[in-house]
């Protein structure tokens, strides 16, 4: 089978409704501050920013048959991303309202999501062919267990790698049902809490998160890439010495979609035939650019900007093997 060089993306596409408050949020009450819609949901703004890094990407989602998925698809095409296969339904497009804090740190949110919920396996098998040729697949977890089911199986039966992304707690615990040897995976990023949802195992030191990842490959994973927040990021491997990446300094200006330039980057330098450890080092680099920026998606987002600052300021890394036993 001829292997295409593109990848696609199968999750969440929904709207971000994202207001941030002037000064540190008083509980209970209004607070004077701002408002910004923008398109999002995981597996979309990982599509974007795939696109804008310069992959050939498709996106397989559900949107409402109502003028905010007409938006939503439209500033998703314009920014160079496939939508043949999104499914227009008869249900709310979904949302996403976030509540920022006067520093861009998240202080609650709230996600409707009844379409990607409403996307199911059916979706997977009329866009198996698109699936089954690419060079890379990208799951996220706000897709139903079926679903994320027939997708996995399509990428296994066509030996083509995945990646998945955990989402959040909650979400993270619908993967205990998919994860299995005979549905392999390429890399999965869970920050240090998904992780413990996933295996069961505390994950608040280094050496349990390391011993936590290992568990994950008894299940079919290849690598897991554990998100530390402000701490960077732990890259395990199966037969290798875990890396631990340190972040890029960057001012905070929002943190939301941070994550989903990060997994794009790593896609992106993977495509590349970078190895994961350097593909992780894109990645870090991706995030520190998206949270300096006020949009979910940077829009100047490009491979030349995140060479940039690997260029102008190296991220070190070391051996997570030295902080066994460390608290």
């Amino acid at each position: 089978m001829t292997r295409s060089p593109y990848v696609v993306v199968v999750g969440g596409a929904n709207m971000d409704l994202k207001a941030r408050s002037a000064a540190a949020i008083v509980a209970g009450t209004s607070n004077p501050g701002s408002t910004r819609m923008s398109a999002g949901g995981v597996g979309r703004n990982v599509a974007e920013s795939l696109a804008r890094l310069g992959s050939a990407v498709h996106l397989v989602a559900a949107v409402g048959a109502d003028p905010i998925g007409d938006a939503l698809l439209g500033d998703t095409a314009a920014a160079g991303v496939g939508i043949e296969h999104v499914r227009r339904l008869n249900v709310p497009t979904g949302t996403y309202t976030a509540i920022l804090d006067h520093d861009g740190e998240l202080s609650v949110a709230v996600a409707d999501m009844t379409a990607t919920d409403a996307l199911g396996p059916d979706a997977v098998r009329e866009s198996k062919d698109l699936l089954s040729r690419a060079a890379l697949i990208v799951l996220d977890a706000n897709l139903a267990s079926p679903t994320l089911t027939a997708a996995l199986t399509v990428a296994a039966v066509s030996r083509v790698p995945v990646v998945l992304d955990p989402v959040s707690v909650p979400k993270a615990s619908r993967l205990a049902a998919v994860l299995a040897v005979e549905r392999p995976i390429h890399t999965i990023t869970p920050n240090a809490d998904e992780l413990a949802e996933l295996t069961g195992r505390p994950t608040s030191r280094p050496a349990e998160a390391v011993s936590a990842a290992r568990r994950l490959m008894e299940r079919g994973v290849a690598r897991v890439w554990v998100r530390l927040g402000p701490a960077g990021s732990m890259l395990v491997a199966a037969g290798a010495d875990p890396v631990m990446l340190s972040p890029f300094p960057s001012e905070v200006v929002d943190v939301t979609g941070a994550g989903d330039a990060m997994l794009a980057a790593y896609c992106h330098a993977l495509l590349a035939n970078h190895p994961p450890e350097l593909a992780a080092i894109h990645g870090q680099a991706a995030a520190a650019l998206t949270v300096a920026a006020a949009e979910t998606v940077r829009p100047d987002l490009t491979a030349d900007l995140v060479a940039g600052i690997l260029t102008s300021i190296p991220a070190p890394s070391i051996s997570a093997s030295s902080t066994k036993g460390s608290r």
